[in-house]
Parts: C-alpha cells; structure tokens; sequence
C-alpha cells in the first residue's frame, strides 16, 4: 500500500516559530489532502517548546511530534537530522517538507544522507501524483525553470521561502512526545549561539514585504528612503544588491541574489536596482515585482510587474507618504 501521510519540519528559533515551519506545514497539507493522509509536523526545542504545538494545528499539523531537549536550545544539526530520519525511517511518509532557510539547507540534506532518500532543493512549485513527486527549481541564475521527477517511496523537498503562503487549515494537532534519537550532548557540532544583526527587524525569509535597494540610490545615506518605506509598510524588510554590500553600504546579510538570500516574498519594491542576473536569481519568483529606476531599458523591468520610470530619490518619499495615508484608511 502506498504512503500517504505527509511529514513537515516546523523549524523554531530562540522558543518561537519561525514561518517557515507554517510554510513547511501548509505544502504538507496540500498533499495530504490528496493522498488522503495525514501530516505529522515535528518540532524540536528546549522544555517548552511543546507550548507552540496549535499554531502547526492550525495550519493543517493532525499530529505534532514534539522533541523537547535542553540540549536543543539552539539547533543541534546532529541530533535533529537523527531524530528526523528516524521518524522518516519508521513512519511511511510520502514525502517530507523542509524549508531551505539557513537551518533547512543544513538539515535536509543530512535527513536525505541518512536515509538515503532523493532530495529536491530550492523548489518552487510541486505536484504529487501516484509515486511521482514533479518539482520545478529555477537554475541557472533564474534563467530557466528546471523541471524534475522524483521516484520513491519518500521525497524529500526543501521549499524555496516563501514559495508556500501559510494557511489556516485547522486540524487537532495531537501531540505525541518523543525522545531525541541520540544523546545531544554527545554531537560533535554545537551552535553556542544565534546572533541576529544589530538592527535587524524583520528576517528576509519571514518578511511578506521587501524593499530592496541598489546602486541608483548614489550613497549609503540615501538608504533612509527604503527604510522609512519598510517602516510605513509596518511589514517589510529592507535588502539590498551584491554591489551595495561590497560597497560597505548595507551588511552582508541583506543581500539578495545568487550569493545571498533566496526570497519570495508577497510584494517586492526594487529601487535603483538594474536587475543583474545575480541578483534576479535571488528574487524573481516573487509574487508581485515593482521596479524603480530612471533607465528605461533597465534589465528589472523585464520581470516587474510594475514599472516606474524615474528617479528612484524623488520617487520614495512619494510612495512612502501613499502608503502611509493608505494605511490611515486601513
């Protein structure tokens, strides 16, 4: 008889979850629905972490397998990557959710070793029909959509963030306590400690919103104007192209692209960004892509959804103070 039950990693960080583990659960929903299974998310953290078991409930979680540890305080890529794959091992999954945040693109592909299952990462669209899992990846720098078929009885798939939007899906979420398959004081790699950057609002990966901004914005100072528009938006972060943060303008952490975070957020506000292909790579699938730049021609037009041709420095403080009184009306 074939799988049907759906397993998701809900990932958490410092004792809250992250949306990740929503998207993780909401993409193994979908496909229990089909199969007729159910999901079993897990959850894995410090005494306590159990606490959080309704919030998967109510995006489509029946079963919260919850693994609390003081060793998982912080995360213990050895222990959890066993813990998972033992569940994998024994629990008839038909496929298996991750999300490939910096966690996820750690864990997934240890899961996948360990149980010797086939992997897909960065995906951003999926099917599961009868015993084939057909996932798409953008490759090549987001030039093409890479289209692949995975043949097993379990499929590991590592989602693209925000690939997946969170729904609520309400489920009982019955929570079954389990033991970490090994002892996390004996891994040989710890995590001592999780530091996010000094000013940092709003993860990438977590934000619905993202204002980006690139060399059209001149200086570093100019980079007030995204922020305020990050702030009038209330849920937005702030990124930012590889050549402004090898300029020192804005932290290593914000890029966006090739060699820096992979995103898809709900709405994405380019500002003075060209649209080099390094930096489309990381934020193309986007839902909705508005471009700001006083070249026409500009590369980032090809892919927005909406264009303003302009300067981006006159530009800003318009849209921000539109947004602002929108929201009044809100």
């Amino acid at each position: 008889m074939a799988n049907t039950n759906v397993f998701a990693f809900a990932e958490s960080r410092g004792g809250e979850l992250r949306r990740a583990a929503l998207e993780a659960v909401t993409a193994a929903r979908g496909v229990a629905d089909s199969t007729g299974g159910q999901v079993h998310a897990m959850l894995a953290g410090a005494p306590g972490i159990g606490g959080l078991a309704a919030k998967l409930a109510a995006c489509g979680a029946d079963v919260v397998i919850v693994v609390e540890s003081a060793g998982l305080a912080n995360y213990n890529p050895e222990a959890v990557a066993a813990t998972v794959a033992a569940r994998l091992s024994s629990g008839a999954y038909r496929a298996a959710f991750f999300v490939a945040s910096a966690q996820g693109r750690d864990l997934a592909p240890r899961v996948a070793a360990k149980c010797q299952l086939p992997i897909a990462s960065d995906i951003t669209e999926f099917t599961v029909s009868g015993d084939a899992v057909a996932v798409k990846h953008p490759g090549y720098t987001g030039k093409v959509i890479q289209s692949f078929t995975l043949r097993a009885a379990t499929a590991i798939i590592s989602l693209r963030p925000g690939a997946v939007l969170p729904k609520d899906n309400a489920k009982a979420g019955t929570v079954e306590a389990v033991a970490p398959a090994i002892d996390p004081s004996s891994a040989r790699v710890v995590v001592t400690a999780t530091v996010q950057s000094e000013g940092a609002k709003l993860d990438l990966g977590e934000a619905p919103v993202i204002i980006s901004g690139g060399r059209g914005l001149k200086e570093a100072a100019n980079f007030k104007l995204v922020e305020d528009l990050a702030a009038a938006f209330g849920n937005a972060a702030v990124g930012a192209t590889r050549a402004v943060t090898d300029e020192g303008w804005r932290p290593h952490s914000d890029q966006i692209g090739q060699t820096g975070r992979l995103v898809s957020p709900q709405l994405y506000i380019a500002c003075g960004i060209s649209g080099a292909i390094q930096h489309l790579a990381g934020m193309r699938t986007s839902k909705t892509i508005v471009a700001i730049n006083r070249d026409k021609e500009a590369p980032i037009f090809k892919i927005a959804d909406y264009g303003i041709v302009g300067d981006v420095l006159e530009i800003l403080p318009v849209l921000t103070a539109a947004v602002k009184e929108a929201k009044k009306g809100a």
